[in-house]
């Protein structure tokens, strides 16, 4: 039977309610997409580094009009509910991170998450204040849709030179407070952080799997209090590389040795 946005959104909001940690992998086009979700993960999410990698570009450099059309061709790929990467709601106004939550919905997402990075040299990351009417203006179009929308709110200090533990714990609990559904603060140096930072929240706390040095196992995830667990570009970059291990070995040796990988 096939899911209509509803039930997809609804059971993406229950993944977040029952007891324990759940993996949200992200695919990078359809065909991933249905790899994972044939593969039995619950949920997928979008990458705004891989979804534009996937397209030759680079991170940020996609429009809100080009990343809701890619996060389409994986929302009706498979029947799993996805939630997308929105970077920063592609545009500094809360009346526009609004409209993109809106534009989101109408493209099929369960959720999506919106992150307090600017992209503006010189003062990467929005003062507090700003950070919150943006989350709030986000709730606020999330809770106006008439169906669940998983809004998550993302506080990008440590992606941004910015390894400043108790600041981050304060935008989350700002965020939280605002109306946002789920907390994530990508590139926490550590469990103990991680922790730290569950404990501080009342809500679902989701983690990013990715860095080296900086990403821990399920269990050791779901101990600290993590509730969600998404992978950012690592599947992607994991199958480029061996794209381009393959490819290094043809114009090398002139073998195919690939085509019998070692199990």
């Amino acid at each position: 039977m096939t899911s209509t946005v509803t039930d997809k959104a609804a059971i993406f909001r229950q993944l977040h309610e029952r007891p324990g940690v759940f993996v949200m992998p992200n695919p990078w086009d359809a065909g991933s997409a249905k790899l994972l979700a044939g593969m039995g993960f619950e949920a997928l999410a979008t990458s705004s580094a891989a979804s534009a990698m996937a397209l030759g570009r680079s991170d940020y450099q996609m429009t809100r009009e080009d990343a809701l059309a890619h996060a389409r061709l994986i929302v009706q790929a498979t029947e799993l509910p996805v939630s997308a990467d929105l970077e920063n709601g592609f545009g500094h106004a809360p009346e526009v991170v609004a409209q993109t939550i809106r534009l989101a919905a109408e493209t099929g997402l369960a959720g999506g998450s919106i992150e307090d990075a600017s992209q503006q040299p010189g003062h990467p990351i929005y003062d507090l204040g700003q950070a919150v009417e943006r989350v709030a203006a986000a709730a606020e179009a999330a809770r106006s849709l008439g169906r669940p929308f998983t809004l998550t709110a993302r506080a990008e200090n440590f992606l941004n030179g910015r390894d400043d533990l108790d600041n981050t714990i304060r935008r989350l609990q700002a965020y939280e407070a605002a109306g946002a559904d789920v907390l994530f603060a990508p590139g926490l140096p550590s469990l103990d952080a991680v922790k730290a930072v569950c404990s501080a929240l009342k809500k679902p706390v989701s983690f990013m799997v990715g860095i080296p040095g900086k990403s821990f196992s399920v269990a050791e995830l779901e101990v600290a209090g993590v509730k969600r667990i998404s992978l950012a570009t690592s599947l992607y970059r994991t199958a480029m590389n061996a794209l381009k291990s393959a490819a290094e070995e043809i114009r090398r040796d002139g073998t195919f040795s690939y085509l019998n990988p070692k199990r």
